[in-house]
């Protein structure tokens, strides 16, 4: 297979651009999540937004529709439980992330017709991503980019020391409810290229790599974002080119990578 070959195809074209939104998406949520040392919770918004696309199937809707509401109303539940202490941060997670799977299975047995094929769903297929996907993945790209940039600094502040985040004027809580948004956003829109169960390799991966050389948040989220996206586009023509499933490709490229990273930086 040559190169002309590959383009050739439209889905492959999209898969191409949707490798590049990734990247950059994964680069800059996933070295929040990183830093923050939220990949717990982040795991459990993704398993959760799995009752979104039970729900969306069951009354005929876009389940990707419904695997971001979900989310953003699970990152938003975590965030007010751990945030109030009536719960525990890591009990919350838990329980919402058993939840959502729950309710998901539910909806997909009670929906009429044959059921859908989860494969796609748990482990994804970079290939079967549509033109409204692409522009989806593009919209967020742009609003994750420019928040980065803007909100900065009552970003990292409120994350790292919310008392001179309150003193500053900026509101932690508010500040933070925010970034769950965008991380939910992130990660819902990332589910049909990886899956659920291999989403999160994309958004912790490249950053432990980075983070093997970089020390500082900019430039994690700017080497995440390439080795994201090398990572990303390899899995990509190899899945394609041995007809394996993309998602759990580039998932084992990436893990590949880091084990390579770690023993020659030991």
């Amino acid at each position: 297979m040559d190169l002309s070959s590959f383009l050739s195809f439209s889905f492959t074209r999209y898969a191409l651009v949707s490798v590049v939104l990734l990247s950059v998406i994964s680069g800059v949520v996933g070295s929040y999540i990183v830093s923050r040392r939220m990949v717990f919770a982040a795991g459990g918004i993704t398993h959760a937004s799995f009752g979104g696309i039970g729900l969306a199937y069951f009354f005929g809707l876009n389940p990707t529709l419904g695997a971001l509401v979900f989310s953003v109303v699970t990152a938003l539940c975590v965030n007010w439980a751990s945030s109030r202490g009536r719960v525990r941060h890591d009990s919350a997670i838990a329980m919402l992330w058993s939840l959502g799977m729950a309710i998901g299975v539910i909806f997909l047995s009670l929906s009429p017709g044959y059921a859908p094929n989860l494969m796609g769903f748990m482990f994804g297929d970079l290939l079967a991503v549509s033109l409204a996907d692409v522009v989806a993945n593009s919209v967020t790209a742009f609003v994750v980019v420019l928040c980065a940039i803007i909100f900065y600094r009552p970003l990292l502040y409120s994350s790292f020391d919310p008392v001179y985040a309150r003193l500053a004027g900026w509101r932690p809580s508010l500040v933070s409810a925010v970034a769950a948004v965008l991380v939910a956003l992130s990660i819902s829109l990332s589910i049909k290229a990886v899956g659920i169960i291999l989403v999160l390799s994309v958004f912790s991966i490249p950053q432990a790599i980075a983070m093997s050389f970089v020390y500082t948040l900019p430039r994690v989220m700017l080497l995440s974002s390439i080795v994201a996206f090398i990572g990303c586009l390899l899995g990509l023509v190899l899945s394609f080119v041995l007809d394996l499933p993309s998602g759990a490709v580039i998932t084992a490229v990436l893990s590949l990578s880091l084990l390579l990273v770690k023993l020659f930086r030991r």
